[in-house]
């Protein structure tokens, strides 16, 4: 389909917040004269802003919650769901005739899949266009990485290690039937999918729905650049996220720092937190040269991008495709971090004994996150590409 032109003002509806990526893209939309609203649950402890709130309140109640986790256990259905379900419910009265309406992931809502059908139903039928974003987990990605055909993804130490099972309950419950039966009806009522990074991209190349990648958007307004100076330590920063530490590979990390902390206790300080609150989270980072983030990745997460925006030099997926798709040369922007200790080790102790490269990196890094990933540019191609692509 032609470009029909860009509307002069658009509805556009946002559906889930994981990261802030639904935030800086609202913030850009309404940089260019949009009407946006997100609807969310703030990403548990993160606490993103959103304009409709669906976080579970009723059932945190401690004498509820009890029984909540007795189900839960037992049955492996959150309660809680039905609370979810009746806040969207009621706001379903309030989320008609918008020209775009977009899910952030799959599991949006994150609720049962019977539930989200029900409802993302009545969605698609008082508003105009349903698009999807693959960012984070989805059938997609998830079937495509059980068959190894890259050197290593997310799934990689389930794939060592079955009996991870556990442990990556959230990453394969997307290849259950339920959740294919999601996935599949959302294809099916939907203009398209868009990728938002690399480690997305990569599965969907020949999937006919794929309308292409646009980086995540940085509101790099709101984030304040300060340039690295380094006078006695190097501060190195690992926040650990103890839901998903085991597929960030947080454990060659802890490895490298142990060593690192040994070896260098003069050079280096080094900061580890665990499930700190976003905003506790970035006031911890702050005073750090150097952010640990992922290793099984080929592109950078949203933490690692708006670090970068600081110009911390962070160590995360920056591989080849990464490379050759922005056209850059390796370790100019971020540290490629692989799953292996011996070379996060050899990494850091460059830029240990060579400091004039954390200065030099930092300063790329903020160029490359306002070139790429600003707030606005990234808005516009997102509104052209649901322009291009919308059913009316």
């Amino acid at each position: 389909m032609k470009s029909k032109g860009i509307k002069i003002s658009m509805k556009i509806l946002l559906i889930g917040e994981f990261s802030r990526l639904h935030n800086s893209l609202k913030e850009g939309l309404q940089q260019l004269g949009h009407e946006v609203v997100l609807v969310g649950n703030g990403d548990l402890f993160k606490k993103f802003p959103v304009d409709i709130n669906l976080s579970v309140k009723v059932f945190n109640n401690p004498i509820l919650l009890f029984f909540r986790k007795g189900i839960h256990k037992l049955t492996k259905f959150d309660i809680a769901d039905f609370e979810v379900a009746y806040k969207f419910k009621k706001a379903l009265k309030q989320l008609h005739n918008f020209d775009v309406v977009q899910l952030i992931n799959e599991d949006a809502l994150s609720i049962h899949p019977k539930l989200q059908i029900l409802l993302l139903r009545k969605l698609i039928t008082q508003n105009k266009n349903l698009f999807l974003m693959s960012c984070g987990d989805d059938y997609s990605n998830i079937s495509y990485y059980l068959k190894e055909k890259e050197t290593y993804s997310i799934l990689t130490p389930y794939l060592n290690n079955t009996a991870l099972k556990k442990q990556f309950y959230y990453c394969l419950k997307y290849v259950s039937p339920t959740y294919k039966k999601l996935h599949d009806f959302i294809y099916k009522h939907s203009c398209g999918v868009i990728a938002s990074d690399i480690d997305y991209h990569i599965p969907l190349k020949n999937n006919k729905a794929y309308l292409g990648l646009i980086p995540n958007p940085i509101n790099t307004d709101k984030i304040v650049f300060h340039p690295l100076e380094i006078e006695n330590k190097i501060h190195i920063f690992h926040g650990i996220n103890t839901l998903s530490q085991v597929k960030k590979g947080s454990v060659f990390f802890e490895e490298s720092l142990e060593i690192i902390q040994k070896k260098h206790p003069n050079k280096v300080a080094i900061h580890t937190t665990h499930n700190l609150p976003y905003k506790q989270y970035i006031d911890v980072y702050n005073q750090a040269h150097i952010v640990l983030d992922q290793v099984y990745s080929f592109d950078q997460g949203y933490n690692a991008l708006e670090a970068m925006a600081k110009g911390k030099v962070v160590f995360t997926g920056a591989e080849k495709e990464w490379l050759d798709f922005y056209n850059l040369k390796e370790n100019t922007i971020a540290i490629n971090a692989l799953p292996k200790a011996s070379q996060v080790i050899k990494n850091l102790e460059w830029l240990i004994e060579n400091p004039n490269k954390l200065v030099e990196i930092s300063n790329n890094a903020r160029a490359f996150i306002e070139k790429e990933h600003n707030y606005i540019t990234i808005a516009k191609k997102y509104l052209q590409v649901w322009e291009e692509n919308s059913k009316d």
